[in-house]
């Protein structure tokens, strides 16, 4: 599972023109998801992101989470997080989960974090969706549950 996690002062996502989700002060997430993704890989990346000290505290450090500052998210599913762009000049998108896999662990990652946080919105999956923010920071950080299960390398000194 992947995401890229965008800290945003708003979001907002539509379809036909019409807004069917949005944030306040948070963040939005792209997520993506692989065939072999399940509910673990769901938690661990959703656990990273609501403790992920990137927001200000009151001498302007970032060390406040999403949980810290009461922050709403708005999740868009986006499947083109796993291109693959090795060969030739168009992506091939094999990486992704085809709907029947990827629908339901993004339905569970938008639990996990309705569970925590005041507000969720959002996208329709497999729409085609207009994607508005405002970054804050800006701050931007890719996020990777492969990266997240491996051991930290010791700096050598």
């Amino acid at each position: 599972m992947r995401a890229l996690f965008q800290r945003v002062s708003s979001a907002r996502v539509e379809v036909g023109g019409s807004i069917v989700g949005s944030c306040g002060k948070g963040c939005l997430l792209l997520l993506g998801i692989a065939p072999t993704d399940t509910t673990t890989e769901a938690e661990r990346l959703w656990s990273k992101v609501r403790t992920l000290r990137v927001f200000d505290d009151d001498e302007g450090q970032m060390n406040r989470s999403l949980l810290d500052i009461g922050g709403e998210v708005l999740v868009v599913s986006q499947f083109t997080l796993y291109a693959d762009i090795r060969r030739g000049r168009r992506p091939s998108f094999t990486d992704a989960a085809p709907p029947d896999v990827a629908v339901p662990l993004y339905e569970h990652f938008c639990a996990l974090a309705e569970h925590d946080v005041r507000h969720v919105g959002r996208g329709v999956f497999g729409a085609a969706m207009q994607v508005s923010l405002t970054n804050d920071g800006p701050v931007t950080i890719w996020l990777d549950t492969d990266d997240l299960a491996r051991p930290r390398r010791q700096a050598r000194g």
